[in-house]
């Protein structure tokens, strides 16, 4: 009986030195680190330093390459939470190409700090131009925002190495009839298409506004744009026909979230000053995206698709000849944002997951293009078709 006893208490005691284990072996796991945070506010501003921009993304990236983010609203207003430390504040529009700004920052643990509105002002990255135009003035937009354009002629449009130094081309309604012969149309000066493609395809952005879309996809205003000679977009990506008539088109809707968010508001009316504008008749969606509809009649259109695999390679612009590259950075809750970043920090970046290109899709290499029927007029007030443009300007 005594030696079952004893035979017992070894057991037991054997069970017990077992269960404690080999502490370098089944040590807990550490304590999370815990992350000391606080807010910086400001008011993102045009370069004019009066005009407050909605939309921007504000951002900071911590030691580990991780993306604190928000977006400004309509007013221009942010508040970001971001962890305690020095870091830089970057404030971006469109995929941070063309307009974006750096800010040194400290955030103070629990404290709010205020970016003064001298600091916060988006600025200017691009080298833009225009073609002059005899119904639509959008370099007066520009100039408005405290931001310079180029004014190049159409002949420019023939010579690939002018207007491959610039990174944004404003193509003004009626710009298309200042021609060296006074014609009203580019016809088939294919030199001029060639260029155009070939200045998109290598990170150049075109804005063309209503009888511009001749530059797009060919015609001139006499005639069906629709399988019109001339042009660089395939007739059957985009189909328009030279049929508005002068009026106001009530209620349109602003089908953009990001668009609608940054201006305000979601509804407007457009007043259209002249007749005969351009209607879009048809279009691809997977290529273009809407952006301003009347009762499913695309009104404002833009793409970041289009690519020429023929177009010779050519450096465009000076937006990216400083070290910066456009990624698609992948958050932690699984929303993607296009943020622009220093090429050198591409490989931790990289690790975690992130792609090159902006998030939206399309050629990571080519610009956008956007395209209006409505413009800003010469004479009278335009409304609420003006912070769309003064939008239209800052995403290229």
């Amino acid at each position: 009986m005594k030696q079952n006893y004893f035979f017992i208490l070894l057991c037991a005691f054997a069970l017990l030195i077992n269960c404690k284990g080999d502490e370098s072996t089944f040590s807990e796991d550490p304590a999370p680190t815990v992350i000391q945070t606080g807010k910086v506010e400001g008011k993102v501003t045009a370069n004019n330093g009066t005009k407050p921009i909605g939309g921007a993304i504000v951002f900071t990236i911590d030691s580990n390459h991780k993306v604190y983010h928000t977006y400004s609203d309509a007013n221009g207003n942010f508040s970001l939470t971001a962890p305690e430390g020095s870091t830089t504040l970057h404030i971006q529009t469109g995929d941070g190409r063309n307009f974006r700004t750096e800010i040194p920052v400290t955030v103070k643990k629990n404290e709010t700090i205020t970016v003064p509105v001298t600091e916060s002002k988006l600025t200017q990255v691009a080298k833009m131009a225009y073609v002059k135009g005899n119904y639509d003035e959008i370099e007066d937009i520009v100039t408005a925002l405290g931001y310079t354009a180029t004014e190049i002629t159409y002949q420019d449009l023939k010579n690939l190495n002018k207007i491959s130094q610039y990174d944004i081309i404003f193509l003004n309604c009626g710009s298309r009839g200042i021609t060296e012969t006074g014609t009203s149309t580019p016809s088939n000066d294919v030199l001029v298409y060639t260029n155009l493609s070939t200045f998109v395809t290598n990170g150049g952005s075109l804005y063309s506004s209503d009888w511009a879309s001749a530059y797009l996809v060919g015609g001139d205003t006499n005639t069906n744009m629709c399988n019109a000679a001339g042009g660089f977009i395939n007739d059957n990506l985009l189909c328009l026909k030279n049929i508005g008539t002068a009026t106001t088109y009530a209620n349109c809707s602003v089908s953009n979230a990001a668009l609608a968010t940054a201006v305000g508001f979601n509804t407007l009316d457009i007043t259209y000053d002249i007749g005969q504008w351009e209607k879009i008749q048809t279009y691809d969606s997977s290529f273009w995206e809407v952006l301003v509809e009347k009762n499913n009649e695309p009104l404002m259109i833009r793409t970041g698709n289009y690519n020429d695999p023929n177009a010779q390679s050519v450096a465009v612009g000076t937006a990216a000849n400083n070290n910066q590259m456009t990624i698609c950075h992948h958050t932690g809750n699984g929303n993607n944002i296009t943020i622009t970043i220093d090429a050198s920090t591409w490989p931790s970046h990289q690790a975690h997951g992130d792609t090159q290109g902006p998030c939206s899709g399309g050629n990571s290499s080519s610009g956008k293009i956007y395209y209006t029927t409505f413009h800003n007029h010469a004479t009278g007030n335009i409304g609420k078709t003006e912070p769309i443009l003064e939008y239209v300007i800052l995403n290229l």
